[in-house]
């Protein structure tokens, strides 16, 4: 029987540890067969999806791990009032993710499996 998780991230890429702890969950369970992986990425959450990021050689980059969820089949889903208030546009996104709204989390919210919030 097929599983769907649902990962709510609310915290930015860097200074804590919620969303790469997320994103490294989340690629744990796409290892999984017969699981399926969304990510909605809300408030200061939504700068994960930010194209470009540079971090300290050596340092995790949210931008890579994204892209291996994306490229494990996963979606990600970025609200997108989140996006303006932040002065985000959606040419700026890490390839793949795509500027969302409430409606289609709610959408995802139903049909999940199981809901995380990080």
């Amino acid at each position: 029987m097929a599983s769907m998780s649902l990962l709510i991230v609310n915290d930015p890429p860097y200074g804590t540890e919620r969303a790469y702890n997320a994103l490294r969950l989340a690629r744990a369970l796409l290892e999984r067969e017969e699981e399926s992986v969304q990510i909605f990425l809300i408030g200061d959450g939504a700068s994960n999806a930010k194209r470009g990021q540079k971090v300290p050689h050596g340092y995790y980059k949210v931008e890579t791990m994204l892209e291996a969820v994306l490229a494990r089949g996963g979606q990600v889903g970025v609200c997108s009032s989140c996006m303006d208030a932040r002065g985000m546009e959606d040419a700026e996104l890490v390839d793949g993710c795509h500027r969302s709204s409430m409606s289609e989390l709610a959408e995802w919210t139903a049909n999940a499996t199981r809901v995380l919030t990080f």
